[in-house]
């Protein structure tokens, strides 16, 4: 059983749940009091938000074919900004967050980063073989 082959909510949590054994992966002081983006009004609520995010980052560049970037992730993460009574426009999440769970996760051994033929991050056959124990722990 694969990554792909389980819902992504609780292939997430799991990973979640694994990934705060790893000392490489670690929250900053600051990530409580601070927010993902000009999108968001507040900061995080939940205390896992680090593995969450890093956990949805990893099944990202697993499913993907290609690399990906921060700026990518930006996108994928920003939500809709409300602006009063004018309507909401998408807006990116913040970089700094993403870059230092990517490097995160790079020492880790999870990912990597390319030059050829796109640049940007990919997962490694260790990342691989850790999403995949996680699901098939989750669908037994």
């Amino acid at each position: 059983m694969t990554a792909k082959d389980v819902p992504a909510q609780k292939l997430i949590n799991e990973v979640a749940k694994a990934l705060e054994a790893y000392k490489e992966i670690q929250p900053p002081l600051w990530s409580k009091f601070t927010k993902t983006g000009v999108c968001c009004e507040r900061p995080p609520i939940q205390d896992n938000f680090w593995y969450l995010r890093c956990a949805s980052i990893l099944r990202k560049l697993y499913i993907s074919n290609t690399p990906i970037g921060v700026r990518k992730l930006q996108t994928v993460y920003g939500k809709l900004r409300r602006r009063g009574h004018k309507p909401p426009h998408h807006r990116k999440a913040g970089g700094k967050i993403i870059r230092l769970m990517l490097q995160q996760l790079e020492k880790a051994g999870f990912i990597t980063k390319t030059e050829k033929p796109k640049k940007g991050r990919i997962i490694t056959p260790k990342g691989i073989k850790f999403l995949d124990k996680v699901s098939n722990k989750i669908g037994e």
